[in-house]
């Protein structure tokens, strides 16, 4: 088991995680587990059902590491990345089980786990239409239908630097809606 005084760097981590090092993958585990879990909460009201989607998640983590490429990303972000989609296969695979259908584009979070407001009865689409359209569809690509930032770029034909810039932008500006 990991020590609590163990620390990585970013890149040594990665390269601990390459080489198959167990204590590596139970420091990602450690430090990482919480924030995956809280992201998998988002899309998924059950906590049983969460916790397995979390070792899910570890599991194509622990697989792909070798696929990671840090100059796409940090690691975090390629995880997160991980965790949403795996979510969103799971909710389209067993539609209807859930919370959240995404197809409504209706997000439901549980309050006990989230510092923000219950969203569970907000449409994103009726926030999303406050947005300069070329945010908007971004963002409803991206998150509400599930694209990849590559492929939202690729399905509007602009660059994949500017469909991230127009998509950080438009969080920014939506950030007003959930502060408490």
């Amino acid at each position: 088991m990991a020590t609590k005084t163990t620390k990585y760097s970013e890149e040594d981590l990665i390269d601990a995680l390459k080489r198959n090092q167990q204590d590596a993958f139970e420091y990602l585990y450690d430090n990482y587990s919480s924030a995956l879990f809280g992201s998998i909460s988002r899309y998924i009201n059950d906590d049983e059902k969460a916790a397995d989607m979390l070792q899910d998640v570890f599991l194509k983590i622990w697989k792909n590491i070798g696929k990671y490429d840090s100059s796409k990303g940090r690691l975090f972000t390629w995880m997160m990345n991980i965790t949403r989609n795996t979510c969103i296969d799971l909710l389209r695979k067993e539609k209807g089980k859930y919370h959240v259908d995404v197809q409504d584009n209706i997000i439901q979070v549980d309050a006990k786990t989230n510092h923000q407001p219950n969203t569970s009865v907000i449409d994103l689409r009726t926030i999303l239409e406050k947005l300069r359209p070329e945010r908007k569809v971004l963002l409803d690509l991206v998150y509400l239908q599930g694209y990849t930032q590559e492929e939202a770029a690729e399905q509007l034909e602009i660059p994949l630097g500017t469909a991230k810039s127009r998509i950080r932008v438009a969080l920014q500006e939506l950030k007003i809606y959930f502060e408490v």
